[in-house]
């Protein structure tokens, strides 16, 4: 597998993650009457802005293009120019203090293990932007494992804030592999491959949770167990959203539609699923309507 064929396939990834992101950011705009629009599958009035979810991604994905695995200081550095270029994407607040502080000089790795005094950050910050990793050690379950952790690291020290990261990861690639196979995909083939890699904690026992449901469970019975994202960390995110992908792995549409009926994060839910289901789907599964919709990338 060449370098070429990865960082294809991480552009591939980054398309479905944007898309997603800015999908499910739409939907805080319909207030109250998200309840109505949601079953009649009302789309959010265009242009469908993205958030920090895709900037960040955006960045793993250049880094990954120019080195050829996560280089942590580049990262840190482009997350921090991006951050002070545009502050105003919806980042949450341990996302700015961590980001202020590299930008103000401040090394990542300090600015990162001082979260949470010293426990550093869990949340699902992590998970939302390294669906290109996966993407880009598809062949290697166990590499996209290893740099999803690196890439976490540079905001997110937390056990469970790493775990989320090798979670998506692991199931981004496994996602690419149901696609490259050109078979349908078996129930459970993306969770299972996703427990298999993540470290023991709560994510990981959210997603054997997951893995145990019976098939006529809908999203929003499954949010209710796994958590829908409310939290903003990865124990309440990464379980409900890698079940979503696992369950419409073909069906990039449906399984957008899944995952915002839920609520909650919407747009980080949006981004972390779309970036796993558009590597089994292909980018041509992705609404047209949706990608016109979409703000454009940034070159």
């Amino acid at each position: 597998m060449n370098d070429n064929d990865r960082a294809v396939r991480a552009a591939a990834c980054l398309e479905g993650l944007a898309t997603g992101d800015a999908f499910g950011e739409g939907f805080f705009g319909f207030g109250a009457n998200v309840e109505f629009a949601i079953p009649k599958r009302w789309l959010p009035p265009a242009p469908w802005p993205f958030t920090d979810d895709t900037m960040m991604a955006v960045s793993i994905t250049e880094v990954l293009r120019r080195f050829g695995r996560i280089d942590q200081d580049a990262l840190a550095a482009l997350f921090a120019a991006r951050f002070a270029a545009e502050p105003d994407r919806g980042y949450g607040g341990t996302a700015m203090r961590i980001l202020g502080e590299i930008v103000r000089g401040r090394s990542w790795r300090d600015a990162s293990s001082r979260a949470f005094g010293g426990a550093g950050s869990m949340g699902n910050g992590s998970a939302m932007r390294v669906g290109p990793v996966g993407a880009y050690f598809a062949d290697d379950f166990a590499k996209a494992a290893e740099q999803a952790a690196a890439s976490a690291e540079v905001t997110h020290q937390h056990p469970e804030g790493i775990a989320g990261a090798i979670a998506t990861a692991v199931a981004a690639a496994a996602a690419w592999r149901i696609g490259a196979s050109g078979r349908p995909a078996g129930r459970g083939t993306i969770l299972r491959a996703a427990i298999d890699l993540t470290p023991a904690g709560a994510v990981r026992d959210g997603l054997a949770a997951a893995a145990r449901f019976p098939s006529d469970i809908d999203s929003r019975q499954a949010a209710a167990i796994l958590g829908n994202g409310s939290q903003v960390t990865c124990p309440d995110t990464v379980p409900f959203c890698i079940w979503c992908a696992d369950r419409f792995p073909g069906n990039y549409e449906q399984a957008l539609w899944a995952t915002v009926s839920a609520l909650g994060d919407a747009d980080t839910n949006c981004a972390i699923v779309g970036s796993i289901v558009v590597l089994a789907a292909g980018v041509q599964s992705i609404p047209p309507v949706w990608l016109a919709s979409r703000e454009a990338l940034p070159e």
